[in-house]
């Protein structure tokens, strides 16, 4: 069993690297195209493999690799490396408290591993909770990966004034892919640590694609807020080292069953908090935010990936880890009521903007904070939800992505004003457009379940503040979800038709994206009975976990059958209906075109339909920085209170 896990995990970890290291030196397109078709299938039959073997094993936790010296040395000469690359490019580019902040951390590091080495019983760690993220890791990497090959060549056909650096950029997908899988694979602290530093120093590649000044700005500051959170991370491991002799994450966690608060516990509880304070940097909350709307300047398949599968989900994978170290004491209200603030404060902003991939941003920070309210709560049924709202958010998100990068390759614009009448435009990426939209938001969607199960949670444990948090951020989510709905579903017999030049590859990623979104939902109540409330069992240390009844969850599905089909009569009204050509009111004498009337001085106007935006009630100038000083105040007083204690 050991070999054949071992065997397993190294092939996940390690094949996308060789497959980045081919693509580097792949310089022909359809050569590349091949590589990383090749790549991704492997890579998809991989985690199927992993999948399967894992669950007819029928173990509740699979242990591998054990002791590797040689391996960690050479881990620790690769974090030197990256930690020479980034001064070089810090002083370079006059950014350098990027450099000493990841000199800082990896002196640290070098300095426990030198002078007090490790000795970590186990290195990999494989549970329900880690197939899910393997699982959504390379499915969803992989079908970014496919998409980004017919993206990659339009964008660049539209953006002749980019360097065409596509022999870096396939690599650095991959090498994401691959330290993602190390991430929720690794259950030692250091390795956990050396994988998290990997993603941090990928996303600036990434997001630092076209080399122009604003896209190194926001590589770098996605770079200075992942590293500050990597030294917090850094710390952690040195303190559960060198006082408790916590070398793996499980032996931490192990450290808060049946716990009770006796002399030296509050260092634990500083352990904890620090490693959260990484989660939170990772997972973009409040007041670190900033780096993942600066990622919308990189092509969309790094904001897919970033977004969906990899960045900000390791984040929140770590908190979700956390989370029953983080239940009742300040740790957990520390993470719950960021997660709550980020959750409405940009759900709020994401109604004042007319950008698709900026709404896209907004609402993925805005998810985000409501699974990292899941994780602080430190329930299981809010972990639960948490876990469900990863795995939805997951697929819908990266499919909304490549549709918003698919319609701009179309349209030549992203705004959602310009979506008016997308069913009528462009009818096929309207309906992965509708299938993405509802799937946020609407019911009998997983997302609204989730919600609906963390607000349940919420209740009873008589949290009135996450309760008004998640009732008045979901209010405004319905409200930006359902004005781009309906701009996509208008149209008039005017709307033109455009020419849909998305291409194979582009469209084999969307539908198996639209297809896993349906599955999802249809296959949830299996997938909470014989995955999630087991893994709640294992997590907690309980028995008998059962979050939501299993008629209530049938009804859902049942539910998702009825409504599943009106998108498709959408698309059959769109293409075989004629649509009349009525006159519409505007306010004076139409015109005879719909967009012109005349008004009571007898002048022409032109109509200009657009949706409302709020600017003046929901501005990001007006949320924006107080939310920042709250949130870094609450995280600046739980570490004083935390450390205050435990001396």
């Amino acid at each position: 069993m050991g070999i054949s896990s071992t065997t397993l995990n190294a092939i996940l970890i390690l094949f996308p690297f060789v497959i980045a290291s081919v693509l580097n030196f792949t310089k022909s397109e359809n050569s590349r195209r091949a590589v990383a078709y090749t790549g991704c299938g492997i890579i998809i039959v991989a985690v199927l493999v992993f999948a399967a073997s894992f669950f007819t094993k029928r173990a509740e936790t699979v242990q591998a690799l054990k002791f590797t010296p040689n391996l960690d040395k050479i881990m620790i000469g690769i974090e030197i490396l990256l930690t020479i690359l980034i001064f070089a490019l810090s002083i370079k580019h006059k950014k350098i408290y990027a450099g000493l902040l990841s000199f800082s951390q990896t002196a640290l590091i070098v300095w426990l591993e030198i002078f007090h080495p490790s000795e970590s019983k186990f290195h990999l760690l494989t549970d329900k909770l880690t197939v899910i993220m393997v699982l959504i890791i390379g499915i969803v990497g992989c079908m970014i990966c496919i998409y980004a090959i017919g993206y990659m060549r339009r964008y660049h056909h539209h953006h002749t004034e980019y360097k065409d650096r596509r022999t870096f950029f396939f690599p650095m997908l991959f090498v994401f892919i691959g330290a993602m899988f190390g991430l929720v694979l690794s259950d030692n602290l250091i390795w956990i640590y050396f994988f998290w530093e990997i993603t941090s120093v990928s996303s600036f590649f990434l997001i630092g694609y076209t080399k122009t000044k604003e896209a190194v700005d926001n590589s770098f500051r996605a770079l200075w807020m992942n590293l500050l959170g990597g030294l917090g991370f850094a710390i952690a491991i040195v303190i559960a080292h060198l006082k408790f002799h916590i070398v793996n994450l499980s032996e931490l966690l192990a450290r808060f069953e049946n716990f009770v608060p006796d002399t030296g516990s509050d260092m634990l509880i500083v352990i904890v908090i620090l490693l959260a304070f990484a989660g939170l940097t990772k997972s973009a909350q409040m007041p670190f935010s900033k780096w993942l709307l600066g990622a919308m300047v990189a092509p969309t398949p790094t904001s897919a990936l970033l977004h969906s599968a990899t960045m900000v989900k390791a984040g929140v994978y770590l908190l979700i880890r956390l989370a029953p170290a983080m239940h009742g004491n300040v740790a957990g209200t520390m993470v719950a009521y960021i997660g709550g603030i980020t959750f409405l404060v940009t759900s709020m902003i994401a109604i004042t903007e007319s950008d698709a991939k900026k709404v896209l941003a907004y609402s993925t920070i805005s998810n985000l904070g409501i699974i990292t309210a899941c994780a602080g709560c430190g329930t299981e049924a809010t972990v639960w939800a948490g876990i469900l709202l990863i795995m939805f958010h997951a697929v819908s998100k990266s499919m909304l992505f490549q549709a918003v990068g698919a319609i701009e390759n179309a349209r030549g614009s992203r705004d959602i004003e310009d979506m008016h009448g997308l069913i009528k435009m462009l009818p096929d990426l309207a309906v992965i457009m509708i299938i993405g939209i509802c799937a946020m938001f609407l019911a009998p969607f997983g997302m609204l379940v989730s919600k609906w199960a963390a607000l349940k949670s919420f209740i009873d444990s008589n949290n009135i503040i996450l309760v008004c948090f998640i009732c008045f951020g979901s209010a405004t989510t319905m409200m930006y979800w359902t004005k781009w709905l309906c701009k996509v579903l208008a149209c008039t017999p005017h709307t033109r038709e455009y020419d849909d030049i998305t291409t194979g590859g582009q469209w084999f990623s969307l539908k198996v994206h639209a297809v896993i979104t349906v599955s999802l939902c249809a296959l949830f109540p299996l997938i909470s009975k014989y995955v999630l409330e087991p893994l709640m069992e294992l997590m907690f240390f309980v028995e008998n976990v059962s979050v939501l009844k299993f008629s209530d969850m049938i009804i859902v599905v049942i539910m998702l059958v009825i409504i599943f089909v009106v998108p498709f009569i959408s698309i059959l009204l769109a293409k075989n209906i004629k649509a009349e050509n009525s006159l519409n009111y505007l306010g004076g004498i139409n015109m005879g075109d719909n967009k012109t009337f005349r008004d009571s001085f007898h002048n022409n106007r032109k109509m200009h339909l657009s949706g409302w935006y709020m600017e003046g009630m929901f501005a990001s100038a007006k949320l924006w920085m107080p939310t920042i000083f709250a949130c870094s105040a609450i995280i600046v007083v739980t570490i004083s209170m935390a450390i205050g204690g435990a001396f």
